[in-house]
């Protein structure tokens, strides 16, 4: 009788999930087939220079996942942040920019971001080479967590959507993790779309990211950011913000990278004026 038990709930928990899936996608075509708020043209206009150089379907599909995306996740204000129609586009019209092109995607296991008013200080702590656990004290503009959480900093989310061609941008950056960590643990390698295409990525990103290695070991600096010499990680993370903002410079000295993004992401910002 218990097992009979387990397996009829399991059974349920199984329907309960299956069910929800059409109601979901039924609702977030609902969401989409709602007019484009005026406040929020404005503040797209206002906030997001990149947006004016997308193609117009890609404008309209932008628009379309940042409606949805505002009405699924829960932003939260942190450090007496309160929460406007500003910060939710600005910082959804940035984090769906990487989810052009995937029709009903949007970031399954995240559930909150959390808007610091500026850089904010993370505590840990981790042990030395003697096995000595030391405190330390971390300034973050950004972080994601594999509990469904994003924290970022409003003042480097502004910073990051004014200045769309600096390789720069946090929101980006944080948003890529969450594709990472989709699988689990970050790795810089994200759900691919066959099992055949990790070969090739890997080899790609390997030793893309073992010239950056070296080259921050050497103190020279190029157009990908040290920090991505960090983990591999790190490196996705930060080649996802220059594949966004700096896609002719990416392209001309790491082809072969360029060209792994542009799949995985379904995109070419090369052709974009």
């Amino acid at each position: 009788m218990p097992t009979l038990i387990v397996i009829l709930l399991g059974g349920l928990i199984i329907g309960a999930v299956l069910g929800q899936q059409p109601w979901r996608r039924y609702r977030r075509r609902q969401i989409a087939a709602q007019p484009f708020p005026a406040r929020w043209r404005s503040i797209l206009r206002q906030r997001m220079p990149y947006f004016r150089a997308l193609p117009v379907d890609l404008q309209l599909q932008l628009k379309k996942h940042i409606q949805v995306f505002i009405a699924e996740k829960t932003f939260v204000g942190c450090d007496g942040v309160t929460v406007t129609d500003e910060m939710r586009v600005t910082i959804a019209a940035q984090a769906c920019l990487l989810l052009l092109n995937r029709p009903d995607y949007y970031y399954p296991k995240l559930q909150q971001i959390l808007i610091y008013p500026a850089a904010f200080i993370v505590h840990g702590a981790a042990p030395d080479a003697a096995g000595v656990v030391n405190e330390h004290r971390r300034v973050l503009s950004g972080e994601s967590w594999g509990q469904g959480k994003v924290v970022l900093s409003w003042q480097d989310a502004v910073q990051g959507a004014a200045k769309p061609h600096d390789g720069r941008n946090v929101v980006i950056h944080e948003f890529a993790h969450q594709l990472d960590q989709e699988k689990g643990l970050a790795t810089g390698a994200p759900l691919l779309s066959r099992s055949t295409d990790y070969q090739q990525w890997s080899a790609v990103m390997q030793q893309a990211f073992g010239q950056l290695q070296q080259q921050t070991a050497s103190g020279v600096h190029g157009l990908l950011d040290g920090y991505g010499a960090t983990n591999p990680a790190e490196f996705f993370a930060v080649i996802s913000e220059v594949f966004f903002e700096q896609p002719a410079q990416l392209q001309a000295q790491y082809p072969d990278l360029y060209q792994q993004l542009s799949l995985f992401y379904r995109l070419n910002p090369l052709s974009w004026q």
